[in-house]
């Protein structure tokens, strides 16, 4: 491995006065993982959608390799970033991810120290970490230093306490859709001002008097100052809680798009009819964002905010790009971008991440560095926590046989073109379950025992549903032994009753 990277790589050189440890730490490359949250893999104007305005990240794709087709597998709660994020620092399969849990939340040291950030620094590596963390691990033990550990999202509270108090008081005079915190079920209509998204008053990222964005890429900066003065190599975790709502954002970037110039998605609904059964009703938080019936205004509007934390976003990292250049440090790291997940925005009838859609799965992935080939776009199904094992091979640590994920250094070189997945596992708790295999998705709804089948090779919205016709239904048939196996392989106990399906 080492001699294949030699070939490749430029690496800094070794003085004859270090010690073998010493050598060996300082040829390693920086590892520079920047992570964004909810941001969707149409929500990069490099990824195809010219609507959107993101220079510094569609920078980072011009000079490295992006994967167009990564995923995440789920989640298993409505926080679907716990279950993203506990993979990508546990390196395993998200049944399995979940599994750590306890041992975290009990400090185990085992489990702490199988930890991406801790494999990181038993190789010599200094780490940092700031921003959104959302993990049961600790992260001041996963990582050396970490600073401004966020929550989930700001103020998340306010919505399940809001929903507790009206659900206890038996209060029927008022409905849900009536005593929703601000910034739920909005906008009602076009004059309906009763929230705002670059408004301090609302606090939402705006608490501590600067914007949460802001503050991670102040402290990236400071990190890559301390990393300056080392001779170690550094792997620095930046997680912004950007794009999640509250979709606040300066005005300046809400000002980039007006709301008459948004476009409603193709797959817009106003409901999505099995949006109960599969757990994405009015009282998910998410889903309650914007009004039901969802109106093509309000999905503007939600768009218009959506795009605007999201290049407010990217101006933060175009800032810890050019301070890493301005390091001297760029010729020896890898740099890493990708989301936890996608977001709805209005498709399908949806706001959030909780579906199986791609527009909820799928992501930006792009990495450059040394010997990465610029611009190249690999088309191979991956999972975005394979940034983790990619980081481990690069750093030449030994993937551990408990790392479920493989290394994406094979598909950027050009050594293959075949994906190490043959087929793509999707699931939200025990109401969904999807398989995307061979250009076509399988969605299935165990309650209600609904399937849908997309061609998403030809349909890439997802639009045109093929599960009822009888051309397809061997396709189905065999759609649904390879999701049988899949689940076994991920741990899934959830059994589907396949008599029940309407095949």
């Amino acid at each position: 491995m080492k001699y294949r990277l030699l070939c490749i790589l430029t690496l800094v050189t070794i003085t004859a006065c270090q010690s073998e440890k010493e050598s060996a730490a300082s040829e390693a490359p920086n590892i520079l993982f920047i992570f964004a949250d909810d941001q969707t893999y149409t929500a990069v104007n490099a990824m195809g959608n010219s609507a959107i305005k993101t220079p510094n990240i569609d920078r980072l794709m011009n000079e490295g390799t992006t994967f167009t087709n990564a995923y995440n597998m789920g989640g298993w709660n409505g926080a679907v970033c716990v279950a993203s994020r506990s993979m990508i620092i546990s390196g395993r399969y998200i049944w399995q991810a979940r599994q750590m849990v306890e041992p975290w939340r009990a400090g185990d040291s085992t489990a702490m120290n199988q930890t991406w950030g801790q494999l990181m620094n038993q190789k010599g590596y200094d780490t940092y970490m700031t921003g959104k963390w959302h993990v049961a691990a600790p992260a001041d033990q996963v990582f050396q230093q970490a600073r401004h550990v966020r929550p989930g999202m700001p103020r998340d509270a306010n919505f399940f306490q809001a929903l507790k108090n009206w659900r206890e008081s038996g209060d029927e005079s008022k409905s849900w859709d009536e005593i929703m915190p601000p910034g739920y079920n909005r906008p009602l209509s076009e004059d309906d001002e009763s929230w705002s998204p670059t408004d301090p008053e609302f606090g939402g990222f705006w608490e501590g008097g600067k914007h949460w964005s802001e503050v991670v890429k102040d402290d990236a900066l400071d990190f890559l100052n301390t990393a300056q003065q080392s001779d170690r190599p550094f792997f620095m975790y930046v997680a912004f809680n950007a794009p999640h709502d509250p979709r606040q954002a300066p005005q300046n970037f809400v000002d980039m798009y007006p709301v008459e110039d948004m476009e409603v998605p193709a797959s817009f609904l106003p409901l999505y009819p099995y949006r109960d059964s599969m757990g994405c009703s009015r009282y998910l938080r998410d889903e309650a964002l914007a009004p039901f019936p969802r109106t093509e205004y309000a999905v503007k509007v939600h768009q218009r905010e959506y795009y605007a934390i999201v290049s407010h976003l990217d101006q933060q990292i175009g800032l810890i790009l050019d301070a890493l250049e301005a390091s001297g440090k760029r010729e020896n790291t890898y740099v890493f971008f990708t989301a936890d997940h996608g977001l709805s925005v209005g498709r399908h009838g949806l706001l959030g991440k909780q579906n199986m859609y791609d527009h909820s799965v799928r992501v930006p992935l792009a990495m450059a560095g040394p010997g990465i080939p610029a611009g190249k776009k690999v088309e191979a199904d991956v999972y975005l926590q394979d940034i983790m094992a990619t980081s481990l091979e690069l750093a030449e640590i030994p993937k551990p046989t408990y790392v479920n994920f493989h290394s994406l250094l094979p598909l950027a070189l050009g050594e293959t073109t075949e994906g190490p997945y043959p087929e793509i596992y999707g699931c939200y708790v025990d109401s969904q379950r999807m398989i995307r295999k061979d250009g076509y998705k399988l969605i299935v709804y165990p309650k209600i025992g609904k399937v849908r089948l997309y061609h998403v090779a030809e349909d890439p919205e997802e639009m045109r549903d093929l599960a009822g016709d009888e051309a397809q239904r061997e396709r189905v048939k065999g759609l649904l032994q390879d999701l049988r196996q899949l689940q076994e392989k991920m741990g899934d106990e959830l059994e589907i009753d396949l008599a029940a399906l309407d095949i």
